[in-house]
């Protein structure tokens, strides 16, 4: 509703204006208006992608830590099957081999006996074949949960395998960008590891003066240096966000409010980004405006914070989705 009164007060402001100046500048004034209407229809498209895409990392994240508890009780489970049908057949061989001994002996026994011990072999020897059905019974489940075990064994050793390389992966991301701007002063940028993302936040007096959308020479030699690493990661995705302060912004020109600002600067280090030869497909603009601050208070110092711009490196998780389907 708000966004309609808006079009509507700019529409009038526009009809208004037309009177006073030439219609060339109207027609350029129309032009920017439907140009600042699609850039925020594509910022709003970005950001339910972000926040779609945050869902599904998490749940996938959920959903393989309870794969692996899983797995892992599920061999716990199948070790100690195995080991109690081991133990079993181990009984059983034991059985037969006294059987066998049984009967050697009932053939040494004398002739006046061999009434009773014919019977009685007859019946051992029945027990034997029943042994030994039991026995291979016993080895076929004992060949099955061995089986069974490995494959588990391996499953496990998978995911494991897979989540540790994406971590040594994010680490060797960060320790790249770090040395690649590593003769920058920490006050205008930090590099932290969170969430299995690497998240690079630059400051705005590194980026742009105030109220600019135009990339400082300091900080577009920064973003040319984090382009030198971004351009030979194939399995990544990177997120671009601008954020501001909640000052209000005093519309000019192609700049209405911090919305814009915050937009239009993370467009602007895109294209930079684009023009060092980062694959465009893997690049995300997005703004934030004042909505996602990191410092709370209302001072200079916790603006300062807040007005800045973070780049989110996000791996791919192709590896992660194919093993879980493969279960």
């Amino acid at each position: 509703m708000i966004s309609i009164k808006k079009s509507l007060f700019v529409a009038g402001a526009v009809v208004s204006l037309a009177s006073c100046v030439t219609q060339k500048k109207y027609d350029r004034l129309l032009a920017d208006k439907v140009k600042l209407e699609g850039e925020r229809a594509n910022c709003a498209d970005s950001l339910t992608q972000f926040k779609t895409t945050s869902t599904q990392l998490k749940e996938l994240s959920e959903k393989l830590a309870k794969d692996n508890k899983a797995l892992k009780d599920d061999t716990l489970l199948t070790n100690t099957s195995f080991r109690r049908t081991k133990a079993l057949y181990d009984e059983e061989v034991a059985v037969n081999d006294r059987l066998k001994k049984d009967y050697r002996t009932l053939l040494d026994n004398s002739s006046a006996e061999s009434s009773t011990l014919s019977k009685s072999l007859l019946r051992k020897e029945e027990e034997l074949r029943e042994t030994a059905k039991k026995n291979a019974a016993l080895g076929e489940d004992l060949n099955k949960l061995s089986t069974d075990l490995k494959s588990r064994e391996q499953r496990v050793k998978d995911l494991e395998e897979v989540l540790a390389n994406k971590d040594k992966a994010v680490n060797d991301l960060k320790a790249r960008v770090s040395e690649a701007l590593l003769s920058f002063k920490d006050k205008d940028l930090t590099i932290n590891v969170k969430n299995g993302k690497v998240y690079v936040s630059l400051a705005e007096q590194l980026l742009f003066k105030s109220g600019s959308i135009v990339v400082d020479k300091k900080g577009e030699e920064a973003i040319k240096k984090l382009a030198s690493v971004l351009k030979d990661q194939r399995d990544i995705n990177v997120m671009v966000e601008g954020h501001t302060d909640d000052v209000p912004m005093k519309g000019s020109n192609c700049i209405a409010d911090n919305w814009d600002l915050s937009v239009l600067r993370a467009t602007s280090i895109v294209k930079i980004l684009t023009s060092e030869g980062v694959d465009p497909k893997k690049l995300s603009p997005c703004g934030r405006g004042e909505n996602s601050p990191v410092a709370e208070a209302k001072n200079a110092e916790a603006r300062q914070k807040n007005r800045r711009t973070e780049i989110i490196l996000t791996p791919k998780l192709d590896e992660l989705f194919k093993i879980l389907e493969s279960n």
